[in-house]
């Protein structure tokens, strides 16, 4: 029974603060309080319905690889998963916060590993289960075609989307990547920010932005729309995702079957197919 939450789940909130329970709650507030209700409530009933079952915190670049790999495991085995996927930052504060996962899969490794020493998550298990890949995207295939990544430096491009740096990984690296080709300074004027790398695809897929910098995992299909080009490992620190079993999920039959799984050459292959590079 595979099934989801996102901060993307359609959730509309007011544009001004309102009130819970006497609580003032802003607008972005407001948001995450929805989600977190809307989450909660899947992950009581799979804990309801099925004793092995297990819910997995995924960083949203990973969400489209996950939802693969879950597919595979839950037809090789009797677990149940719910899939819960937002920025790196907001899940790991949702962790911090007590929210009920057994597994988190991050865009980063920092998180994890502030997780491991803070005893919320199982040190031993911290592994990394894909290096990412940054690309320069447009669902303008005209733009793309014939050009290389002097096109970042085009004036006539109005705006380019990233991920927030201080909460996506993969905005970190969009950063790293301005700043290393010296234009941080031209595009502080011009960029749009996504709070995970999935909004950010969304302004580029719906016109808001001409240009973005995403994740290869999202573009890699053959039915994506546009065309992007590849960003070079060395304009950016390699984004290094790593799992880790929380500490809650310990004791989870399920939860370790599925961290021995994500190990496997047929995982490996899957996540390959998804545009990432896996370790050795």
């Amino acid at each position: 029974m595979y099934s989801k939450g996102s901060a993307a789940s359609g959730l509309t909130t007011s544009a001004t603060p309102g009130y819970i329970n006497g609580l003032l709650v802003t607008p972005y507030r407001m948001r995450v309080l929805q989600t977190s209700l809307l989450i909660l409530a899947g992950l009581a009933h799979i804990a309801s319905s099925h004793a092995d079952s297990l819910a997995v915190a995924v960083a949203a670049n990973f969400h489209g690889p996950m939802k693969t790999l879950i597919q595979d495991f839950e037809t090789k085995t009797d677990h149940d998963v719910v899939l819960i996927s937002g920025s790196t930052a907001g899940l790991f504060a949702q962790i911090v916060n007590g929210a009920p996962y057994d597994v988190f899969i991050a865009a980063d490794t920092l998180r994890p590993t502030l997780l491991a020493t803070s005893g919320l998550g199982v040190a031993q298990t911290q592994t990394t289960v894909a290096i990412g890949q940054l690309v320069l995207w447009s669902v303008n295939r005209d733009l793309i075609d014939g050009q290389d990544l002097s096109l970042l430096r085009d004036s006539r491009v109005r705006f380019l989307a990233i991920a927030n740096p201080d909460l996506a990984p993969y905005g970190e690296a969009a950063r790293q990547t301005l700043v290393a080709m010296n234009l941080w300074k031209q595009w502080a004027s011009r960029l749009v920010y996504g709070e995970s790398i999935a909004q950010t695809y969304a302004m580029v897929a719906t016109g808001n932005a001409e240009l973005g910098l995403i994740a290869r995992s999202q573009v890699s299909a053959e039915t994506s729309p546009g065309a992007y080009l590849l960003v070079p490992q060395a304009l950016y620190e390699p984004i290094r995702q790593d799992v880790i079993l929380l500490s809650r999920g310990a004791s989870n039959a399920a939860a370790t079957a599925l961290l021995s799984f994500l190990s496997t050459p047929e995982a490996k292959t899957i996540i390959r197919g998804f545009g990432y590079r896996v370790a050795d």
